[in-house]
């Protein structure tokens, strides 16, 4: 897959505006890092919107009933059916940091590829949901 340049500018904390200037903070904050990422950059441009979103990811994301390694799971396997490679390299990396290994992301994959052959199997074949299942 090639580079592909941003349609925004990336916003630097210099450029930022107040209020996106707070969402970064609270990224570096909540995160522990003293980063902000480019998606988080390239979102500044709206910062309605990027309050929004970060306040979702906080809340979805954070803790809850799923463990935090299996939601990062299921956003890499979203992330490859849908395409995106900027999601997929940053929740890899995020599941990582949460103890995901190399044969751990191999068999994600693998379940990945199985559910979208499966699902593509079903659509085409169209049996009917199992009385069992409902």
């Amino acid at each position: 897959m090639t580079e592909s340049r941003p349609l925004l500018p990336l916003v630097s904390d210099a450029e930022a505006d107040p209020r996106a200037q707070a969402v970064f903070d609270d990224i570096r904050a909540v995160r522990k890092t003293d980063r902000v990422n480019n998606f988080w950059r390239a979102l500044a441009n709206d910062p309605d919107g990027l309050e929004r979103t970060w306040a979702e990811v906080k809340a979805v994301m954070g803790e809850g009933a799923l463990d935090p390694l299996v939601k990062e799971l299921v956003y890499i396997a979203v992330s490859v059916t849908n395409g995106c490679e900027y999601c997929i390299r940053s929740h890899s990396a995020a599941a990582r940091a949460k103890g995901l290994d190399d044969a751990g992301l191999a068999e994600l994959f693998a379940v990945i590829a199985l559910a979208n052959k499966t699902n593509a199997l079903v659509t085409g074949l169209r049996p009917p949901v199992d009385e069992a299942f409902r």
